[in-house]
């Protein structure tokens, strides 16, 4: 019997969090994890956005649910499902963020207690919500990635608030991969560079910002959705087994830039 290669996600089953469209990370780690063998469920915010989201995970043969963090319940339904129908959870992809605009668009001095606290809440403290419901079902082991963003480490124009959040995000990281390290289970964050998803467009100024991003990359470009999702795809696999903790860039080589 010919071994199963660390570079494969076949067999593997989880959870991703945060579809939204097309263009959405979520989706590209969705289509991309189904293509490489892994079962899927997915997650859309409500019904407003499962009618576009629906057509594409039936189209690649994922679980679709609808999974507002903010609403008591529904993340621990989808947790539920994902073990009722495969058994164990071998993936965790939290691709969620999310802020009031008027706090997003205004200085973080200006920003409201409340406003601050969904930000944070949503964005950041889902994740470890989500980590604690389903670390139970990792028996093997298994990884959890959450999406973060070069601001979290410096100042970048219009980011606003989600820079202290996005900050807050990589530690929780840290702390994760330090707690659930003795169960096997590895904790990372994904730094994309900028690409325009849904949640990308309620930055202010996000076109000039894309076009900073690609005059200061090494590689003169921006990324894409597709190399988001395969290192996603690879932090999920056996061959990234001693990997934990990390904030790992996938930005055309932004972040190495001054």
């Amino acid at each position: 019997m010919t071994a199963t290669s660390p570079f494969s996600l076949a067999g593997k089953k989880g959870l991703i969090l945060g579809v939204a469209n097309d263009r959405s990370i979520a989706w590209g780690c969705t289509e991309l994890f189904r293509t490489l063998g892994a079962e899927v469920v997915a997650t859309c915010l409500n019904d407003k956005a499962r009618k576009y989201v629906q057509p594409l995970t039936d189209k690649v043969g994922a679980d679709l649910l609808n999974c507002d963090v903010e609403q008591p319940g529904e993340l621990e339904a989808v947790v539920a499902h994902a073990v009722d129908k495969f058994g164990q959870i071998d993936f965790l992809i939290h691709s969620i963020a999310w802020a009031p605009l008027e706090d997003l668009h205004g200085d973080v001095v200006d920003s409201s207690r409340e406003g601050f606290a969904r930000a944070m809440s949503v964005s950041c403290h889902s994740f470890a919500e989500a980590a604690k419901l389903c670390a139970p079902h990792m028996t093997a082991g298994g990884s959890m990635l959450s999406m973060t963003y070069l601001g979290s480490g410096e100042v970048v124009p219009n980011y606003g608030v989600m820079g202290p959040v996005k900050a807050a995000l990589e530690s929780l990281v840290r702390y994760m991969s330090m707690e659930l390290g003795p169960k096997n289970i590895r904790v990372h964050a994904v730094s994309p560079g900028p690409i325009l998803t849904r949640a990308a467009s309620g930055i202010a100024e996000f076109d000039q910002l894309m076009a900073t991003a690609q005059a200061k990359a090494p590689l003169q470009r921006l990324v894409t959705l597709e190399e988001i999702a395969q290192l996603s795809a690879f932090l999920c696999m056996d061959a990234a087994s001693g990997m934990s903790g990390q904030t790992i860039y996938v930005d055309a080589g932004v972040h190495a830039m001054d």
